[in-house]
């Protein structure tokens, strides 16, 4: 397969993201959000929580390590293409290593949600590690560019916010207390999915760092999954609380 023919190859998965992005938009939209809060006995079988979790999120540590150890990576000898994989792997590590196993409880994953998610990190997995370890050509000062600048910095930053909402999400109840409480604290005090709104940030700014169509699509396909699972989050907590705060949006703060 030529050069040209791959690179080719990686704009069509992108392509690919981004309409399975819009795909599960609609889904979620039309269907709801089929685990945690929203389960329902009609989407089938189901897996405990913090397994399926763990394991959905694996392949974007594990078919990265196969496209470094497996294909040339010529282009991992560069700063640029070797920061921005350790970003996308970072997120994976604390996604499937750490934050399944923080989990209190956890709520079932239907198998039919825990599959589509399995494949599609794996499919993301192998897009943005292919694309960074042997095809995107950066110059050597690309780190010093403002947008290489900016972008890790919103990554870094949209990290913590997902990384201290979760954290204020899995502390709401006390030892021995059931049943639901109103977020509050951090980005919470603005919008109703503050783990989520942090996940978004983290995206845009890889995909502001690395300049590429490969992460623009991820950061759509975020945009999309999560801003449906957002909005059905806020209705829910319409419906239970009659005083949650009505000045909260979605997922972006004053916005949406």
């Amino acid at each position: 397969m030529t050069l040209a023919a791959e690179i080719g190859s990686m704009e069509m998965l992108s392509f690919l993201v981004g309409f399975l992005g819009l795909t599960c938009w609609v889904l979620r939209s039309v269907v709801g959000r089929c685990y945690g809060r929203h389960a329902s006995a009609r989407f089938g079988l189901t897996l405990p929580g913090k397994l399926a979790w763990a394991v959905q999120e694996l392949p974007c540590l594990l078919v990265p390590l196969y496209v470094v150890t497996c294909t040339p990576a010529q282009r991992l000898s560069h700063w640029p293409n070797l920061i921005l994989l350790a970003i996308f792997i970072i997120h994976y590590l604390q996604r499937s290593l750490i934050f399944p196993f923080l989990i209190r409880g956890g709520k079932p994953v239907p198998i039919l949600v825990f599959l589509s998610a399995f494949m599609f990190c794996t499919l993301n997995g192998y897009l943005q590690s292919q694309y960074l370890s042997n095809y995107a050509v950066y110059s050597e000062n690309w780190v010093k560019d403002p947008r290489f600048i900016t972008g890790c910095a919103m990554w870094l930053l949209g990290m913590l916010i997902n990384i201290y909402s979760d954290n204020i999400l899995r502390n709401l109840r006390k030892p021995g207390e059931t049943g639901y409480k109103i977020p509050r604290g951090g980005l919470f005090e603005y919008v109703t999915a503050a783990n989520f709104s942090g996940e978004v940030i983290e995206w845009y700014g890889y995909a502001l760092a690395s300049w590429s169509f490969e992460g623009i699509a991820f950061a759509l396909f975020t945009t999309c999954v999560l801003s449906a699972r957002a909005q059905q989050h806020h209705r829910w907590y319409l419906e239970k609380f009659e005083d949650y705060p009505k000045f909260r949006k979605v997922i972006i703060p004053f916005l949406y």
